[in-house]
């Protein structure tokens, strides 16, 4: 990415965070860049574009972190482990990007639309699969795959609406008390509670992910 390029987007998620996408106009982001609104349309064909790339980048990302956190973890509880781990400090770390992927959606154009909920879906998938993998070894209580994963992503993700860096705990310490409290309720079977098995269609999944 370009300098010009990367300015321009860190410029659009501090004013898309701060003021929200709808309320926020190209020239603010210009202004912001301290560059003409035709400079920036050389970099960017619309505002709708620029949302675009910003969730592209964080889906990006986010998925990176969580491959990296299970590269070389072995045992399907210490992967989940990892990767609950991975998903809270991603949210906490990088707060302002998934703030607006977690309520902008509704800016993306179809097209655009799809293409960020086939890399959501990409990303829930891994979860799944660890779930999956964790009941039919015994070491997870037996429960709905798919609703068990929106609720420990939904779950995790909500640390980006309401983590302060200044707080008395750390990134580290809020993903630790995350961690155990998920794998607890994937063992004992409190999360599934309630649970009527079988497949869900695609409007199960939160709104709310990253």
């Amino acid at each position: 990415m370009s300098s010009t390029r990367e300015t321009i987007q860190l410029a659009a998620i501090e004013l898309f965070h701060r003021k929200g996408y709808f309320a926020t106009s190209i020239s603010d982001i210009a202004l912001a860049c301290d560059i003409q609104k035709s400079g920036l349309y050389y970099y960017f064909a619309s505002k709708e574009e620029l949302l675009f790339r910003i969730l592209e980048t964080t889906m990006t990302d986010l998925m990176r972190s969580l491959q990296d956190s299970l590269q070389a973890v072995s045992g399907v509880e210490a992967r989940m482990r990892a990767a609950v781990r991975s998903h809270v400090g991603f949210h906490l770390n990088r707060q302002k990007e998934n703030f607006i992927a977690n309520s902008e959606l509704r800016g993306l154009n179809p097209e655009h639309l799809e293409a960020i909920v086939a890399m959501r879906d990409a990303y829930e998938k891994t979860f799944q699969v660890l779930i999956r993998q964790g009941s039919e070894e015994g070491v997870f209580a037996p429960g709905d795959i798919k609703i068990l994963s929106y609720a420990i992503l939904t779950l995790c993700t909500s640390g980006a609406f309401w983590f302060k860096p200044s707080g008395r705990l750390s990134v580290g310490a809020i993903a630790a008390i995350y961690e155990r409290f998920i794998i607890s309720g994937l063992k004992d079977g409190d999360m599934n509670q309630g649970s009527p098995g079988g497949n869900h269609p695609r409007g199960d999944a939160p709104a709310s992910l990253p």
